[in-house]
């Protein structure tokens, strides 16, 4: 399989790594953070929080979100697949978990908000699930 779509497909699971590994260390460094009582501490962890996002997350997701319709764009048979419908609604859901990840943090960062280790173990255990559910759409395609 060494076609261009195989090199595309090698950049949307990169891009997929990325963006999943950056979401899910940001969300378990975000909850350690909000427990964290020292101030140099707490300036440590937001510095690590916003190079996960801006450094691993958000990059990942640009390259799976080309990447993935790059694939579509060279196979247009996939968009009538009904396993890569559902696909796009997770990625979907993942994308408006990802903005919740931010907008909390940049709160959080700016004093705005007070931040719970539960909501932060809440959004990891939601983002966890999304996660799955595309690998098993991807890799079982059930329908």
């Amino acid at each position: 399989m060494n076609s261009p779509i195989a090199w595309v497909l090698v950049f949307h699971i990169l891009g997929f790594v990325f963006w999943m590994a950056g979401l899910l260390i940001t969300t378990l460094v975000l909850a350690t953070h909000a427990e964290e009582k020292s101030p140099e501490a707490r300036h440590a962890l937001e510095r690590l929080e916003v190079r996960l996002l801006r450094g691993f997350a958000h990059p990942g997701a640009a390259i799976a979100v080309l990447a993935g319709i790059t694939v579509v764009w060279i196979q247009p048979s996939f968009i009538h697949q009904r396993w890569l419908h559902a696909k796009l609604f997770l990625v979907a859901i993942l994308m408006g978990l990802d903005f919740v990840v931010y907008w909390r943090a940049k709160e959080f960062h700016s004093g705005q908000i007070k931040l719970k280790r539960t909501e932060c173990m809440m959004l990891h255990g939601a983002i966890s699930l999304v996660f799955l559910g595309i690998l098993i759409l991807v890799m079982i395609k059930p329908f």
